[in-house]
């Protein structure tokens, strides 16, 4: 397992938060705010999110499985994720001793689904189909050369890859749709959520620095820290990481350095940890204004993310399709499905719900697979267009800034 290192010292910068002129200005002159992502209490490290580190290994443990074709089976697959503790599930000893898994917090939050169970069941159920799907379609023909209508494997030369009959790339829509129903959803909808932060006596027990037992950390800083680790629990340096960001995982720490790499969106790593850092700052100083206001600039980004991302893949795909390279064509579109997916799972501050209803995610998705009986072999590049211009609509930036995201 990855270790993080966490430096022992907290520095002493004072900043205002303020990544773009529309977003508002805070006051933090009584906000102590460190160079990194470091906070103490009595010499000790306060920083514990094990349990987001946990979920993105087992998360990409289950994403490699999915394609071992000689050793994955329907049952060992959706026994990592839906993971029992002591059950021999993973190569990595301390995942099979955790009594964490993925399933249980996919489509979990407390402000999207708490009240909404069946939707919950409905998306869970949903990932289970993508895992007997590869196995029971795909597993059978990968040997086989794909053509409209069946499963198979498509191979350019220096790629293969395995789809099933509508041209479906199941391991990407898994990965892609996680992104939202566990690392953005749980982000987003949970831990930053008031309802979960200010729950219970968290307040008062932020205030009179009241630790949970045996711990160096308050219930508010605890749950803000899982917050922070479902994006970098996997970091080299999880107190430092824009250093590496997009190459410690293959989820939403991934992709936030794919977007932030384009000169469109350069400093959008920069806004988010800065909103990261300081609204744990705040909670330090209890104050809640300023962690409300980093909140409401992480949910933001978080969404600009894949938002862009499904912009990007979508059209890239368009491109892939009209040049006849189905193999890379279905892999960018699985993955934009993927994205597409999530979009459930964004947050919208103005709204306090999601950027897009579930029925116009659903609308998107069946759109994508409803221009002929074949899925993608027959989909439309106007479908595309269509999809991808709703998307950006919803944002501030244009489907040719996102399109060029690479």
């Amino acid at each position: 397992m990855k270790k993080m290192f966490f430096t022992a010292i907290i520095g002493s910068l004072i900043f205002a938060s303020c990544s773009s002129d529309d977003e508002p200005i805070t006051e933090t002159s009584n906000i102590e705010v460190p160079s990194n992502y470091t906070f103490e209490r009595d010499g000790q490290s306060t920083v514990d999110f094990s349990g987001q580190t946990t979920r993105i290994l087992m998360a990409e443990e289950i994403l490699n499985s999915f394609t071992d074709f000689e050793n994955t089976t329907v049952i060992s697959l959706q026994a990592m994720y839906a993971h029992q503790e002591g059950d021999l599930d993973f190569s990595d000893a301390a995942l099979n001793a955790s009594d964490k898994n993925v399933r249980s917090k996919t489509a979990a939050s407390q402000d999207y689904f708490s009240a909404n169970t069946t939707e919950a069941a409905a998306i869970r159920n949903l990932f289970d189909s993508y895992i007997s799907g590869q196995v029971n379609e795909v597993f059978p023909n990968k040997d086989v050369l794909a053509v409209a209508g069946s499963a198979g494997q498509l191979a350019d030369g220096t790629k293969t890859r395995y789809v099933n009959a509508k041209g479906l790339v199941y391991n990407q829509m898994f990965a892609k749709s996680l992104i939202g129903a566990l690392m953005a959803d749980q982000m987003l909808n949970n831990y930053l959520s008031i309802a979960v932060l200010d729950a219970d006596n968290k307040v008062a027990d932020n205030d009179n620095g009241i630790t949970e037992d045996g711990e160096t950390f308050t219930t508010m800083e605890h749950n803000w820290d899982e917050a922070y680790g479902y994006l970098y629990g996997t970091s080299v340096d999880a107190a430092n990481p824009n250093v590496t960001i997009g190459g410690d995982d293959s989820f939403l720490n991934d992709y936030l350095g794919t977007v932030n790499a384009d000169p469109d969106f350069s400093t959008i790593a920069a806004d988010i940890f800065d909103a990261f850092k300081l609204g744990r700052a705040a909670i330090v100083a209890k104050d809640y204004t300023v962690r409300d206001t980093q909140a409401a600039i992480i949910r933001q980004k978080i969404s600009e993310v894949i938002a862009i991302r499904a912009v990007y893949y979508l059209q890239q795909g368009k491109n892939l399709l009209a040049n006849g390279d189905f193999g890379a064509a279905f892999q960018n579109l699985s993955e934009g499905y993927g994205f597409v997916f999530s979009l459930r799972f964004t947050r919208n501050q103005s709204t306090d719900t999601s950027f897009f209803s579930t029925s116009e995610v659903d609308g998107f998705t069946s759109a994508l697979l409803a221009d002929g009986l074949n899925g993608f072999w027959d989909l439309e590049p106007s479908t595309l267009d269509s999809i991808t211009e709703a998307i950006a609509a919803k944002f501030d930036f244009t489907v040719e800034q996102a399109a060029s995201a690479n």
